[in-house]
């Protein structure tokens, strides 16, 4: 029956790649609205933590998630883009939804989104977007589960994102920097404003610290919960393959908690978290129970970013794909991993800043092997390499297959050596996949 829906899942979602892909995004928001409405609104059926920020969303989502379900709740998570599976950006109780949940909510809704499609059509619109055509599907799929509460991570922006056709319980900002210009503006007061558009009426918002642009703006949205200020993190220590730290909540204080997650930055994270969490079950005045929290944190994973997937030699893969991002994983290289060398495997996506994040990535390595992510919005390898010619950093090999550059990576690896792919989700997502296959066949 598995191998049925597989194949069934791959008609399903070639009908929905067809659509207007997610990268060629559309700032609109009213063809959303109208699939919701013609499915009778099922985003309404649930508490909702929205998510937005430009690093660090999906580990808070996955930090949030968690502890709501050590709490008992039923949860949705709906996160992108995907690392290996579709199905990874539908969750329910922290698990991706099946094919079999997945299609019968696709033929369900089939008729309505096209019915949808034909009046965009008239009036001369596009047809709904594979990102906005997928956010109607999974509302309807959480609302079917039931679900109690669902943790809603923007895939763009926010403020004309599909996502935003939901009213956020709590409003969660994850720190704002540049990313996406093209779409969301030239600074980081333009893209501030235009997160700062998933607060609603009655929402109660909570922030990452943020740069002083960032910053202002947020507060002129009515944020006043920020980190550092309203509540923090502190001790922060290396422990082991995760970190140790102590929280300072809106409602509890939380000391030296441990999480199985790398880089000061995850404690950052999850301090976020945890003030979120206390928002929308307590409104910021009931701590989270010791036991419970200390649980969460424990079982708390996030793949892709900074996530061990060897240890002898040590490998690392981390989604980082943005200047920011990558200074946040130089941080934790050198807090996890002081006086070691590190070897990059990198690779990047055309549209992005990739020659500032050269400029970051040969601050953080020793030596790097250049590649090329899949799909057709890469920068291929040799362009990439071609930018780290004028850069203090000696370039190993130019290698277009990642899983091939994954080997070259471990022979060039030594004793004192840390290996990190990054600067691409995509070119992780491969590799995961290509690590995990070969593990299940031997």
């Amino acid at each position: 029956m598995a191998s049925d829906y597989s194949r069934e899942m791959q008609d399903v979602l070639q009908e929905l790649y067809a659509r207007q892909p997610e990268s060629q995004v559309r700032p609109r928001l009213e063809p959303t609205r109208r699939a919701v409405e013609i499915l009778g609104d099922p985003q309404q059926n649930y508490g909702i933590i929205h998510i937005t920020g430009t690093n660090g969303k999906t580990s808070t989502a996955r930090i949030i998630e968690r502890i709501l379900r050590e709490h008992g709740l039923r949860t949705g998570r709906l996160t992108s883009p995907h690392l290996i599976h579709f199905n990874e950006r539908i969750a329910i109780d922290g698990e991706p939804v099946s094919d079999e949940v997945f299609i019968e909510a696709y033929n369900d809704t089939k008729p309505l989104l096209e019915i949808v499609d034909n009046q965009l059509v008239a009036e001369g619109e596009q047809k709904l977007t594979f990102f906005e055509a997928m956010t109607a599907i999974a509302f309807q799929i959480f609302s079917d589960a039931p679900i109690d509460v669902l943790v809603l991570e923007v895939g763009m922006g926010g403020e004309w994102d599909s996502t935003n056709v939901a009213n956020a319980d709590v409003a969660v900002f994850t720190p704002i920097d540049l990313d996406h210009q093209k779409s969301l503006g030239d600074t980081i007061a333009e893209i501030a404003a235009t997160k700062a558009g998933i607060i609603k009426s009655g929402s109660l918002a909570v922030s990452s610290n943020q740069t002083q642009e960032a910053d202002q703006v947020l507060r002129e949205r009515g944020v006043e919960l920020f980190a550092g200020q309203s509540f923090g993190v502190s001790d922060i220590s290396a422990d082991g393959f995760g970190v140790r730290f102590s929280v300072q909540g809106l409602a509890g204080e939380y000391p030296f908690v441990w999480m199985p997650m790398l880089g000061e930055h995850q404690a950052q994270n999850a301090a976020t978290a945890i003030a979120a969490v206390e928002l929308f079950l307590g409104g910021g005045q009931r701590a989270i129970a010791d036991e419970v929290l200390r649980q969460a944190l424990a079982d708390a994973v996030s793949p892709g970013r900074l996530h061990v997937i060897e240890k002898d030699p040590l490998i690392v893969l981390d989604g980082a794909h943005n200047p920011h991002g990558i200074r946040s994983l130089r941080r934790a290289l050198a807090f996890h991993f002081s006086g070691r060398e590190l070897i990059g495997v990198v690779a990047t996506l055309a549209d992005k800043d990739w020659r500032q994040s050269a400029q970051e990535l040969s601050q953080t390595f020793n030596k790097l092997i250049i590649t090329q992510a899949p799909g057709p919005r890469a920068l291929p390898a040799e362009d990439f390499a071609e930018v780290f010619t004028d850069l203090d950093v000696e370039v190993l090999a130019v290698e277009p297959d990642a899983v091939m550059a994954l080997e070259l990576l471990r022979g060039a690896m030594g004793d004192n050596s840390v290996g990190v792919l990054t600067g691409s989700l995509y070119m992780v997502g491969e590799v995961l996949a290509s690590v995990r296959e070969n593990s299940e066949d031997e």
